[in-house]
């Protein structure tokens, strides 16, 4: 009796050498990209598969972000020095001036910590683990290892980061690559606790697409915790519930994240258990590099009158508003059902071209929705060397505004703001090219592999409950629906 094909049989995986143009003019110094016989996914690669070789390359590039704080690690984080020599972190400002290193809780009465809820958590329970001082005096020593701990930690996040994206792609696992080895990732990863954010709202898109519903809230409440930003996840599934009418994974998500949220309010209040992003400065630098803060530094030099931070506030809720409203209008009128990764990149993006208050290390939460909404090495370069000028033109200017820097070693304001404009241009046009990607599902990655929405759970090849015609450039009304099939693995 012939023997019944398994349901989780081998299939071929996308390889990048091959597809991209640039990778496969890179590979021609290892030999070239893989040949069109060879069967990726079908045969067993013995040591290195796909997930252990992202994560030797994650825990490089772990390595590496430490590597770039050494000058720090060495000689101390004083100012101007720690901007100059682009070694800044959250962690030593917390530990040394908002009284962790002197032992002191960050929700206890006269702690100076005014971070969102479960940073401070973090902060504290890491901050355990190293020796403090009662009087006040915070050693070196007890500094570097606190930044050490924490490095540790960010670490086991980021390699969480990246393997559950590669458990997302399907058959694009090489795509979880970019969270491994982006260059602001290296630069920004021992910077701040945002990776932890990052992590929790991916683990959360893992769970909801095996149907843990329960879990993903869960995941997304404690994310809510570091980030409001996560809630976003939330968001987007609401509107792809609205798409298919289903539901109860979005009601059974919503519920649970509102159960952990409630929790977290009764016993330290709703000001830090909603932790909005732009609440957050631990060095109180008095600079951003938002939109709005690139118009401040323009209007200074052209004699503009400047925006006070109240008309700035204002202007970025309204500004966050139309976009989520344009991406609304997006998901439901698009020609077929957008995959959930493309819907959570669109809205976070929003959110990132807006914030009044930006960092640099705020990009991270963009990387992991990227690798599973779009993949084009050229452009994505093109992305990370606007990021790398804009990191590098903040802590400048950072050094600048708040250590009376030599004036010899500071940037003119103007280059700075053209950094931040640069880098919302590139932002801005990845989010054009998923938007497109939606308009015209045809061009997808993915869905050019014949699967649907592998990050989707109950939305995996679910009907649309709202048809539209088709209003891409290269469609017409009369265009037939495209079939949904379902992830094969």
């Amino acid at each position: 009796m012939e023997h019944e094909e398994s349901p989780r049989r081998p299939v071929s995986i996308s390889v990048p050498s091959r597809k991209d143009p640039l990778l496969r003019q890179l590979t021609e110094s290892v030999g070239g990209p893989l040949g069109r016989h060879a069967a990726p996914g079908r045969v067993r690669p013995a040591i290195f598969t796909v997930e252990r070789v992202l994560i030797l390359m994650t825990t490089a590039a772990a390595l590496l972000a430490v590597l770039v704080k050494v000058p720090c690690r060495t000689d101390g984080w004083a100012r101007p020095e720690q901007f100059y020599r682009a070694c800044y972190s959250d962690w030593t400002e917390a530990f040394r001036f908002q009284g962790i290193g002197s032992g002191l809780s960050p929700f206890a009465e006269g702690s100076a910590f005014d971070g969102p809820l479960l940073v401070g958590v973090v902060a504290g329970l890491t901050a355990l683990l190293v020796p403090t001082s009662a009087d006040g005096i915070v050693q070196t020593q007890s500094v570097v290892q606190y930044f050490d701990v924490n490095a540790v930690v960010i670490a086991a996040a980021w390699l969480g980061t990246v393997v559950a994206t590669m458990r997302l792609a399907s058959r694009r696992p090489w795509d979880a690559a970019i969270v491994a080895v982006a260059p602001i990732a290296v630069l920004t990863a021992t910077s701040s606790w945002v990776l932890l954010s990052v992590l929790l709202s991916i683990l959360a898109v893992r769970a909801f697409a095996r149907h843990h519903y329960a879990v993903a809230g869960i995941l997304l409440g404690f994310g809510a915790g570091f980030s409001v930003h996560v809630v976003l996840v939330l968001a987007a599934v609401v509107l792809l519930a609205a798409r298919t009418g289903r539901f109860r994974g979005a009601l059974v998500t919503a519920g649970a994240l509102a159960a952990v949220w409630i929790i977290t309010v009764l016993p330290f209040g709703p000001s830090q258990a909603l932790a909005l992003p732009w609440e957050y400065d631990p060095p109180h630098l008095g600079i951003s590099s938002s939109v709005w803060g690139a118009y401040n530094l323009l209007a200074d030099r052209l004699g503009l009158p400047p925006m006070p931070p109240g008309a700035v506030g204002v202007a970025g809720s309204v500004g966050f508003v139309v976009l989520a409203a344009l991406i609304v209008l997006l998901v439901l009128r698009a020609p077929r059902r957008p995959r959930l990764p493309q819907v959570i990149f669109l809205l976070i993006g929003a959110l990132v071209l807006i914030i009044p208050d930006y960092g640099p290390e705020l990009s991270l939460w963009l990387l992991p929705f990227l690798a599973l909404s779009y993949v084009d090495w050229r452009i994505l370069l093109v992305w990370q060397v606007a990021e790398v000028l804009h990191w590098w033109a903040h802590w400048m200017f950072a050094a600048r505004e708040a250590s009376a820097g030599a004036v010899a070693n500071n940037i003119d304001p103007l280059y700075v703001a053209l950094a931040v404009l640069a880098r919302l241009l590139v932002t801005g046009y990845l989010m054009y090219r998923v938007a497109q990607h939606i308009l015209e599902p045809e061009y997808d990655p993915v869905r050019t592999l014949g699967i649907d929405d592998p990050a989707g759970g109950p939305f995996d090849g679910a009907s649309d409950r709202i048809h539209h015609a088709r209003v891409g450039l290269r469609a017409s009304a009369q265009d037939p629906p495209i079939p949904a099939p379902k992830d094969p693995q």
